[in-house]
């Protein structure tokens, strides 16, 4: 298959932003230190002296496009009405956090299924502006 001919067949790693939120505070709980041993004589590309982290804070549980639009029309009860475009350039067929450094140094691993986050964010949507609404 032509990674042009992939409508809808995209993988993402779907996040939900508890886990997002929850990861973040995790971290700011451990500041970074410098690499013991580290040397500019011999650096490590992989570590440093400056003491700094990167983490990736993702589900780590890829979905395809198209199984995210069925659980989101579920959760809304409506049809979507789709437009099925051919990948767009720049655009990957797919993606996904590697989590492992995160769990490593602070223990953490996102959970939230993708029915559950989906069933959260529409609650609260519609909670939202149905109170915005009425103000």
């Amino acid at each position: 298959m032509c990674s042009s001919d992939l409508r809808g067949e995209m993988v993402r790693d779907f996040t939900y932003v508890d886990d997002i939120v929850e990861g973040i505070v995790r971290v700011i709980g451990q500041p970074a230190a410098p690499a013991p041993g580290w040397s500019g004589d011999r650096p490590d590309p992989a570590t440093s002296y400056a003491p700094w982290r990167i983490f990736n804070i993702g589900n780590n549980q890829p979905v395809k496009l198209m199984r995210y639009i069925e659980v989101l029309e579920q959760c809304l009860g409506k049809k979507a009405r789709l437009d099925l475009l051919p990948m767009q350039a720049g655009d990957v067929p797919a993606t996904s956090a590697d989590t492992g450094e995160l769990q490593r140094a602070v223990g953490y691993k996102p959970q939230t299924q993708i029915e559950t986050g989906i069933r959260r964010f529409t609650d609260w949507y519609r909670t939202y502006y149905q109170d915005a609404c009425v103000s």
